[in-house]
């Protein structure tokens, strides 16, 4: 529908050439580029340009592992392609000796021939790293990691590159609020992760596996999965096993709910594609159902109201952008409810706490300029229907988002690992699990150890982004001097430890404005 097609805007086609440029690395993003996008866009501003039989591991004996980490090593030439009908050529079925560290129940198939494995890497076979996730950190790992074959004449130094993950593509986030009113398509802010790491869809010894890892053995290196779908499996839940010479964590993490009630069940979260295409259909519902004969006022005007909770970045640009596409289109195309479409945005403290107190006030003024309410409150019980305040107000809706920030996942407070303040896995200034040999975590799920006088950085792209990029450097250097492979990092020179410096933060609140905070630089901007 034409009220849903705005992809001919001048800002959508920069919103386009944007998310190619998130992707790759080079020059400087412009500034103007990127005004749409809150605080991940940081990261994109230093980086631009164009889109485009050995015995198991926990089996070695000590002078089995010191041959493994010494010398080169030499694989036979690579096929010229895996094929389509082609798959795990090491994926075999393999009994389990003992118990995982996070058991994971087999099914009765399983239990009569064994849960399926990929076995772990030979003396003559490159590294293996596993990476858990698809977020800014998993991805910018996998496309800067070294995955170039061995050479007879060359010091070992590539890795195969194993990535599993329920998504099988990145998500550009700051752009998924204008994918909600059809400022853009869905298309224009994913990026599939094979075209990321192209090794994954081609390499012998890469692949990509559409699952979610259930649990992890540090002490024998292996990680337990279970595939996002079993359908038209040999069992369903289907499990099988990696084993791992670096493993890499960067899981992301979960919406905060704080416990409310109802919020689950009732609100959509706008993180994933999934999200921002369930509340395009149902504004567009809700538009139509209105109109229905016989309505009370009181109902239609529950209908067409649209809350969001929440005034983080996130929040702040959907309810501008939100309010942007009742000016532009529902008052065009809808124009026996226009008077009744409503949006509000209900936030505990100042909406944009991060940023400078000037842009927090011109980002206010200009919000409720264009029709959004503010209100401050802290929701106490949600049901399908309407929202309860602290104070006891209630305020129905027909649309509720959920943007209140992020915490650890279930999946990681699952984990026997250390953890940082506020429950996220702790890693040390090299991004590594201390208590875990050869394991490493960065991104949201991941924060500095209290021992390291380091503070937790906060979740945003930016500090993802730049952490994925300085592990590949860290796991090549850790290569390149033999230490690829299991058990074999130990001497290995690391280097300087990573270091995040703030570039900025950016919010968009609508009509082709946004904010940009570079308080580190002693600047502000506002950019129309």
């Amino acid at each position: 529908m034409a009220a849903w097609s705005r992809i001919g805007r001048g800002g959508g086609q920069l919103s386009q050439s944007l998310s190619r440029a998130a992707a790759s690395e080079g020059g400087a993003t412009p500034a103007g580029a990127s005004s749409a996008f809150r605080n991940a866009s940081g990261a994109l501003l230093s980086h631009g340009g164009t889109h485009h039989h050995v015995s198991p591991l926990h089996g070695l004996a000590l002078a089995g592992l010191a041959d493994r980490c010494a010398g080169r090593v030499v694989l036979p030439p690579p096929p010229s392609s895996r094929g389509i009908s082609a798959t795990a050529p090491r994926l075999q079925s393999r009994a389990a000796s003992s118990a995982a560290a996070v058991a994971v129940e087999p099914s009765d198939g399983e239990e009569a021939h064994g849960v399926p494995s990929l076995e772990p890497t030979g003396r003559l076979e490159k590294p293996r790293l596993v990476v858990l996730g698809t977020g800014w950190a998993a991805c910018r790992l996998l496309k800067d990691v070294d995955t170039r074959a061995y050479d007879v004449d060359v010091d070992t130094r590539a890795y195969d590159v194993v990535c599993v993950s329920p998504r099988n593509h990145m998500v550009f986030t700051p752009l998924l609020a204008s994918t909600c009113v059809g400022t853009l398509e869905f298309r224009s802010v994913v990026e599939p992760v094979s075209r990321i790491q192209p090794m994954l869809g081609t390499g012998p010894g890469s692949y990509f596996y559409l699952a979610n890892c259930s649990g992890i053995d540090t002490r024998k290196h292996e990680v337990y999965c279970t595939t996002a779908s079993s359908e038209g499996l040999p069992s369903n839940p289907y499990h099988f096993k990696i084993a791992y010479d670096k493993l890499v964590i960067a899981s992301g993490a979960e919406p905060l709910t704080f416990n409310i009630k109802g919020v689950k069940e009732n609100a959509i979260f706008l993180r994933e594609v999934s999200h921002a295409q369930e509340i395009r259909r149902k504004l567009l519902t809700n538009l139509m159902l209105s109109e229905n004969p016989g309505l009370s006022e009181s109902e239609k005007k529950r209908l067409l109201h649209c809350v969001v909770v929440g005034g983080g970045p996130t929040g702040v640009e959907f309810s501008g952008e939100l309010s942007d596409f009742i000016v532009r289109d529902v008052r065009e195309r809808y124009s026996h409810v226009k008077d009744d479409v409503k949006v509000t945005l209900i936030e505990a403290n100042e909406i944009l706490s991060s940023f400078d107190v000037g842009l927090r006030q011109y980002a206010t003024k200009h919000l409720s300029k264009y029709g959004v309410n503010l209100v401050r409150g802290v929701v106490k019980n949600v049901t399908p229907t309407e929202i309860t305040l602290s104070d006891d107000t209630r305020v129905p809706y027909g649309l509720l988002v959920w943007s209140t920030g992020v915490g650890p996942s279930e999946f990681v407070k699952s984990l026997d690992l250390p953890k940082s303040p506020g429950g996220r896995i702790g890693v040390d200034e090299w991004l590594r699990v201390p208590s875990a040999p050869d394991v490493f975590a960065l991104g949201d799920c991941a924060g500095f150890l209290e021992s390291t006088g380091k503070p937790v950085l906060p979740a945003l792209a930016q500090v993802a982004e730049r952490e994925g990029r300085y592990l590949a450097r860290l796991l090549g250097k850790m290569a390149k001097q033999n230490g690829g492979k299991a058990h074999c990092a130990g001497k290995a020179e690391l280097g300087e430890p990573f270091v995040y410096k703030h570039i900025g933060s950016m919010a968009s609140v609508g009509r082709y404005k946004a904010l940009v905070d570079l308080r580190e630089n002693k600047a502000r901007t506002l950019i129309n």
